[in-house]
């Protein structure tokens, strides 16, 4: 199970776990009702979210929207090798790969690729359309594979760490 960082992972107790856990599963509640759930006074509760705030912690509240009913539904996983392992040319693709239109993710891998993308997109028509104006361009790049997503089994924004 991943470890929150040394330093901030020191610090936080049963309570600072609870807040977490509370707010990865609806991060629009009240502080009122945050507060019932881990059973703190409202002050309490408030500085200890800031607290996780400051910290790094908590990142940033954001609304998760349905991809299918915003017509960018197909999930496409992209494998991409680089011709040469150089600072440079990493480098280079990172900064290439931040504009890249519908990439939700860019990993540094282990094994047979360098990277992998993962890419929302309408349909096979945008993809490919994505892939002639912007994938085949990208700096250093000596091959490309798509995988295409069939059906979603999972999906979560809920990291695990020990409670």
């Amino acid at each position: 199970m991943p470890q929150i960082s040394s330093d901030a992972g020191a610090s936080l107790d049963r309570i600072d776990r609870q807040i977490l856990d509370q707010l990865q599963r609806d991060a629009s509640i009240s502080n009122v009702t945050l507060a019932e759930r881990v059973n703190l006074s409202l002050p309490a509760c408030l500085r200890r979210v800031e607290r996780l705030k400051q910290q790094g912690i908590i990142k940033g509240t954001v609304a998760l929207l349905d991809a299918d009913k915003l017509n960018v539904g197909m999930v496409v996983l992209i494998g991409v090798v680089l011709d040469r392992s150089t600072p440079q040319s990493f480098a280079d693709f990172e900064a290439a790969a931040q504009h890249i239109s519908g990439c939700m993710e860019c990993h540094v891998v282990t094994g047979e690729f360098d990277y992998f993308l993962l890419i929302r997109t309408r349909d096979n028509q945008s993809f490919n359309r994505l892939h002639a104006e912007q994938l085949i361009y990208l700096p250093g790049v000596r091959q490309i594979r798509s995988f295409m997503g069939l059906r979603e089994v999972l999906s979560t924004t809920q990291l695990p760490f020990a409670k």
